[in-house]
């Protein structure tokens, strides 16, 4: 006879197994008011295998907990085969497998879902697991530890404040901390910065400009390039690749604004950029994860007009030779400053948001206190010797 309080955890592998999987985090969430509800459909392509380039070098089993015949919890157990090529002292290399999508209604379910995901990574032979990551670590990684009392903005989660006692209590150990800083951007920067600025606007071998979209992808290409080059040494990297690079480009086009990303040319060579997105989660929170019946007016009349307060820089990189020097800091307050004033004077933005940020990442760090922002979050990312 099965006792009714016994929690079992089964793997998904079926439509219905994953539409239980993506329906309980909206049933756990739905009296935070500070959770942003993702689109379900969102949420089911990310387990596509055939839409989503993350399976063409990934494993990934989800899972869901149940109790009574009731979900009540769900996890994702995955394995980055590119993650497991990488140097061990950047963070993954060989044995590292991830947990993700972590969701629980108690501490008791939260056990039995690490320890499966745990197991699975075992049984596939990881020693080591690293979490939460969900799915990428190019999605949304780390598990959010302070500034649970507003809302997360685009492209970053939001989580239960008891999720860091039940992931410690599995034995789980901190392997690294992620930042996102804030400010207010409709005075401009300080006197200093705007000195630098204008010396480098006088400076003929720099040029900024503005993605172009009616060359979107070869944008897209340069951007995601330079990016791959100047962050293969962070803690955590991973390479993107040439379908992830295409795959994220098409979703990101509707959101890109060509004002608010800019690459930096250094003797026409693009040399550094500056990713902005605005803040579409403000538009996507009322929706409740659904587009229907008008959610997708919604959403297309924000997408044609983008009046947004908040804005967040998701992205920026400098190639790795002129890293942590003059030059390097200089376009990169240029490229701030620029989006600023473009940001505020059409879009209406009053706030912008830096991160996430390695917290020992000391020229991502100088420019964030240069500017005078704020830690306004903290996610940890944890791991375990299995």
């Amino acid at each position: 006879m099965t006792n009714p309080g016994e929690i079992r955890v089964s793997p998904v592998n079926d439509k219905a197994g994953l539409k239980a999987f993506i329906e309980i985090a909206y049933t756990l969430n739905a009296s935070d008011p500070n959770w942003v509800a993702p689109l379900r459909a969102e949420v089911r392509e990310m387990f596509d295998p055939a839409k989503n380039p993350f399976y063409g070098h990934a494993t990934v089993q989800p899972m869901i907990a149940l109790r009574g015949g009731k979900v009540v919890g769900r996890i994702s157990a995955h394995i980055d085969h590119l993650a497991l090529a990488q140097p061990v002292e950047q963070g993954m290399g060989p044995g590292t497998g991830n947990f993700g999508m972590f969701e629980a209604a108690d501490g008791d379910v939260a056990a039995a879902l690490i320890a499966a995901a745990e197991s699975w990574l075992r049984e596939q032979g990881m020693t080591r697991a690293l979490g939460p990551i969900s799915l990428s670590i190019w999605d949304e990684p780390g598990l959010l530890t302070s500034g649970f009392e507003t809302p997360p903005m685009v492209m970053m989660g939001h989580h239960n404040r008891a999720y860091r006692g039940w992931i410690e209590a599995a034995g789980y150990s901190v392997a690294k901390k992620l930042l996102t800083y804030e400010l207010p951007i409709v005075e401009g920067f300080s006197p200093l910065i705007q000195r630098i600025v204008a010396t480098g606007r006088r400076n003929e071998r720099i040029r900024l400009r503005k993605v172009d979209k009616s060359r979107f992808d070869e944008d897209a290409a340069i951007i995601l390039e330079i990016l791959n080059e100047a962050w293969g040494n962070n803690w955590g990297f991973v390479p993107i690749t040439d379908a992830e690079v295409a795959y994220i480009g098409k979703k990101l086009r509707p959101l890109v604004r060509e004002d608010l990303i800019m690459i930096a040319e250094y003797d026409g060579r693009p040399v550094a950029f500056l990713m902005t997105l605005p803040d579409i989660n403000a538009v996507i929170a009322p929706l409740k994860g659904s587009l229907l019946p008008f959610g997708w007016a919604k959403l297309l009349w924000w997408l044609r007009n983008c009046r947004s307060p908040s804005v967040r820089v998701p992205l920026m990189g400098v190639r790795t030779e002129l890293q942590n020097s003059r030059l390097a800091a200089q376009m990169c307050f240029m490229m701030i400053e620029t989006i600023r004033v473009e940001a505020v004077g059409k879009y209406g933005a009053v706030r912008g948001e830096l991160g996430w940020v390695l917290e020992n990442n000391q020229g991502m760090v100088a420019i964030a206190d240069a500017i005078d922002s704020k830690v306004n979050r903290e996610y940890l990312i944890y791991e375990k010797a299995l």
